[in-house]
């Protein structure tokens, strides 16, 4: 969930429980306030109707007048009536209806008797008055939340930009490219020292970067130099006539040691390469005519170890590099021949979008988490254990998906492009 909407979430439901509460308090302060305003009009008419007993020594008339009326009941001796206000009904005799009412029961005596007075009036002005009031704060409440909503979209998407436009570009950084941070034009201390930490951490990055680059460059160049004396040297070495069998052994143990040594230099700077997408010279490659030139280049490897090959292909385009491509394929074909066993058989198919290399080989899969980690290989091969992770940074480079399956004796690599 983003920052800007779990906050106004927060703010809306808080917004909402204060305002929800501050209007059922004021509710009830009202009705108190208008029910107490009752109970004192019925006190009024109360004393009004003891001071005339006092006086006359007999109750006023019943009274039926608008809103308000006045009953008498006389007691029997002995009988008492305690002074009570209760919520009752009035019967509005203009209307002819039953509205909510407000009594008052009490005891006067007069003439030598007591009588039980109730005093009603009618409380539907105030029910009325409460109602509208009810339906104003609820009216106020909706339209400071829609308020609320509106304020919080555009004013917290206005202020939260720059940062947006922040991660927007540290999303799209490269290190391969030349294009800088640019400060966003904002007055929030805040994001301000991010842009400036940002900044300052690609420029410290780049720094580091190009170091580390310089030095492979340069390791790489220093290297392949005396690799290559050391192979002229070894070659010159091998043609010497005077060689007994013990020291031909050795020789061919270092030549190999050293051809390895040059092959494992290359593969990890052609990693290098691909990962800081160094490679750039795409174009339009006929994948199923560069498979098929592939193929017949390891004709004699597959002769030599009399294994069967079925190729079955559909036309296939893609944009990319065709050195990559070629390393690809390389890659995958070449490692089914080598894992491959005796009179065994290889599979490349491609069509649907998908390129399907499929070998018989040792019966145990591989572990597919780990089959395209760089120096992951099995204990018996010869290789750098390159060539897989080689693959799987080309698909990567391009969004293509490797996948690996054992099923049956057979293997496969397939590239989902």
């Amino acid at each position: 969930m983003k920052l800007a909407r779990k906050y106004n979430r927060v703010n809306l439901v808080t917004s909402l429980i204060i305002l929800v509460l501050s209007g059922a308090v004021y509710y009830f302060a009202i009705h108190y306030i208008l029910t107490n305003k009752l109970d004192n009009d019925l006190k009024i008419e109360e004393e009004e109707i003891v001071a005339s007993a006092l006086k006359y020594d007999k109750l006023p008339l019943p009274s039926d007048f608008k809103d308000q009326k006045v009953t008498y009941s006389e007691l029997k001796p002995g009988d008492s009536t305690e002074r009570y206000f209760a919520n009752t009904v009035y019967n509005n005799p203009d209307e002819k209806e039953t509205e909510p009412g407000r009594s008052l029961v009490t005891t006067i005596r007069a003439g030598g008797k007591d009588y039980s007075v109730t005093i009603t009036k009618s409380s539907l002005e105030a029910e009325d008055l409460i109602r509208l009031i009810f339906l104003i704060t609820l009216g106020v409440i909706i339209v400071l939340l829609v308020t609320l909503a509106v304020i919080n979209r555009f004013v917290l998407s206005n202020l939260w930009r720059p940062f947006y436009e922040t991660l927007k570009q540290l999303k799209a950084f490269n290190l391969a490219d030349k294009n800088d941070f640019t400060l966003q034009h904002t007055q929030i201390d805040e994001f301000l020292e991010l842009d400036q930490s940002v900044i300052s951490m690609s420029r410290r990055v780049r720094q580091d970067y190009k170091e580390l680059k310089s030095f492979t460059d340069n390791a790489s160049h220093e290297m392949m130099t005396p690799l290559a004396v050391i192979n002229s040297k070894l070659d010159t070495l091998i043609q010497t006539e005077a060689l007994s069998d013990r020291q031909g052994e050795l020789i061919e143990d270092v030549y190999l040691a050293v051809n390895r040594l040059t092959r494992l230099n290359q593969s990890l700077l052609l990693l290098a390469k691909i990962e800081n997408n160094l490679i750039k010279d795409e174009e339009n490659v006929i994948l199923d005519t560069l498979i098929t030139q592939k193929l017949r280049q390891f004709n004699e490897l597959l002769a030599a170890s009399n294994i069967h090959l079925i190729q079955k292909m559909e036309p296939q385009r893609l944009y990319m590099s065709k050195y990559l491509a070629d390393i690809m394929l390389n890659n995958l074909i070449s490692n089914a021949i080598r894992h491959n066993k005796p009179n065994g058989e290889i599979k490349v198919l491609l069509h649907s979008g998908k390129l399907s290399v499929v070998n018989t080989g040792v019966e145990k899969a591989l572990n597919s988490q780990r089959a395209f980690e760089r120096f992951y290989k099995d204990a018996s091969s010869e290789g750098t254990g390159l060539g897989l992770a080689i693959t799987s940074q080309i698909c990567n480079l391009y969004n293509f998906k490797l996948d690996y399956h054992y099923q049956g004796e057979q293997h496969e690599f397939s590239i989902t492009f």
